[in-house]
């Protein structure tokens, strides 16, 4: 035999602050790198913008000089240019400043040896020829930016040139120093964002009362299955009387009682049109009062429904009803009470049989044979009478049980309960028409004993006759009868001429008759008897019986 399958493990998902965490972190680390990038390169880009205007604008500055462009037209060793060119240089915080003439000779320079002498690098030519220029080179100073500006004298005639030079590090120094603005605002964006996500993960966790999604995926899954293994309907609605469940015996059922479940139908169409459940529905939802164990008509059957309001934080926001066919709990108890008066009838004929025993036991030790014969033979014939005659017509064990124990009942009464010769009743297996023929019988039976009394040897007659389908039942006393004005009210629910909380016997009677499509008629003349004729469906073995 093969070793079965080891079941897999599931892995425990993440809590949700974990995930939540994760995700909101990664999305911050996400956006604030992006925007640091286009930060660092806008930035790269501004420095270098302002360090390129200002030395233009320094360079301009000595190009629109008087006293350079007066010093440009001595010799280069004048000393008139180089005092001005090093206090703009230390002011500024400048690599260099530069003048030259049209022959590329200095007029100043940070070393001072090197003045007289020709400008080193090609990107003075451009300027020469009387445009700006911006490049990046390396003459006798560290490599730097390098900007030119050509100087014209009063005439408008070029004259010379300025050349200023910043340090390519001294250009890095103020990028780096514009990367803290960049640190700072990230760091701040972290903070914020740890902070909205721990006040975003504590208010998730008050919305779903503590617990983690899996817990809550969990929880739906087995709500679901119950809901829709229980026998009983449920239906609930929001505080707008809209619809938010049904559960498959609710849909069964308003199935059954003819509510078509149509894919044009909507569920709130279908649960409008069951009337009296939303109409409690409605009146709990106003009034806040729960419903209980409440019996209610609903399509000719008998419905037992809890409606109770649903509150949240002490506001009604929605109902919830639940209910069960109490035909189907009226059938349990009419089989039960059927195989109960079975028993007891059991029992009742047991104690006789015994006490029997003990006559036959007692005429043996007296040797008394002939006595015993006629005793035996008596005995017999009397249970071929009352009991095997009556089980031979009679094929249902339940329906069986349940006449005898109504015989006692009639015997304790001072009446007779005669079950006709021409009963012929097939078993069935159709557990509802049983349970409503017991209905039927039994409440039958017990209002004919009621109107003979106790006084009077009347009698109730009984004739069970099947055929075709159909078990015809005649249930008929020689009571006092009823008035012909009241005929037509004895099946309606708390009718009765035997004071209040009565009227329901003929009501269920009527009641489970039309619900298996069977018909029930009653002819009476007072003073003389009153019969019920009623019709029922039913499956037995024998389709001539």
């Amino acid at each position: 035999m093969s070793d079965p399958q080891p079941q897999p493990v599931r892995k425990r998902p993440m809590k949700l602050s974990t995930s939540v965490s994760l995700m909101v972190s990664a999305v911050i680390a996400s956006v604030l790198l992006i925007v640091h990038l286009f930060y660092f390169f806008q930035i790269s880009h501004v420095t270098q913008e302002s360090v390129k205007d200002k030395a233009l604008a320094v360079a301009r500055t000595l190009a629109d000089s008087p006293e350079i462009q007066q010093a440009l037209k001595l010799p280069p060793t004048s000393g008139i240019i180089q005092p001005i060119a090093s206090a703009v240089q230390d002011s500024n915080d400048l690599l260099f400043v530069v003048v030259t003439n049209m022959d590329g000779i200095r007029y100043s320079h940070p070393n001072k040896d090197l003045i007289n002498k020709h400008f080193i690098g090609e990107d003075l030519q451009p300027a020469l020829l009387g445009r700006e220029n911006m490049a990046i080179n390396h003459g006798k100073l560290a490599e730097a930016l390098r900007l030119f500006t050509p100087v014209y004298d009063t005439q408008q005639r070029q004259i010379g040139v300025v050349a200023i030079g910043i340090s390519l590090s001294e250009v890095s120094k103020q990028i780096n120093q514009s990367r803290w603005n960049i640190f700072w605002s990230a760091l701040f964006g972290i903070l914020v964002g740890a902070l909205g996500t721990f006040l975003l993960v504590n208010a998730a966790k008050r919305i779903l009362f503590g617990l983690e999604p899996y817990e809550i995926s969990t929880l739906f899954e087995q709500r679901q299955a119950m809901l829709q293994s229980m026998k009983e309907g449920v239906i609930a609605v929001d505080d707008r009387v809209q619809v938010t469940l049904i559960n498959r015996a609710a849909r069964q059922l308003l199935r059954e009682t003819g509510i078509p479940l149509a894919a044009n139908r909507d569920i709130g169409e279908m649960v409008a049109a069951s009337g009296p459940l939303i109409s409690n529905l409605r009146d709990v939802l106003k009034h806040g009062v729960p419903r209980r164990d409440e019996e209610i008509n609903f399509k000719g059957r008998i419905l037992l429904c809890n409606t109770m309001p649903v509150r949240s934080n002490g506001v009604i926001i929605g109902a919830i009803c639940t209910f069960r066919d109490k035909t189907e709990v009226s059938q349990l108890m009419q089989r039960l009470d059927g195989m109960v008066s079975y028993v007891d009838a059991l029992r009742e004929r047991s104690h006789e049989f015994m006490n029997k025993l003990h006559v036959i036991l007692g005429l043996l030790h007296m040797k008394s044979y002939g006595k015993v014969e006629d005793y035996i033979l008596k005995t017999a014939n009397n249970y071929q009478t009352e009991i095997g005659s009556l089980l031979g017509k009679i094929k249902s064990p339940v329906i069986a049980g349940f006449l005898l124990s109504k015989i006692n009942r009639a015997s304790d009464t001072g009446n007779h309960l005669l079950i006709s010769d021409d009963c012929l009743l097939p078993d069935s297996g159709n557990e509802q028409q049983v349970a409503a023929l017991i209905t039927v019988l039994g409440n039958l039976i017990e209002n004919a004993l009621d109107a003979l009394g106790q006084s009077a040897e009347g009698e109730v007659s009984v004739l069970l006759h099947y055929q075709n389908g159909f078990l015809a039942c005649e249930v008929s006393d020689d009571g006092p009868g009823i008035p012909a004005d009241r005929l037509e009210a004895i099946f309606d629910k708390g009718f009765s001429s035997k004071g209040d909380e009565r009227g329901v016997g003929l009501f269920l009677v009527k009641q489970q008759t039309e619900s298996l499509g069977g018909k029930i008629i009653v002819e009476s003349e007072p003073g003389v008897y009153t019969q019920f004729f009623v019709q029922l469906p039913w499956d037995g073995e024998n389709k001539n019986a």
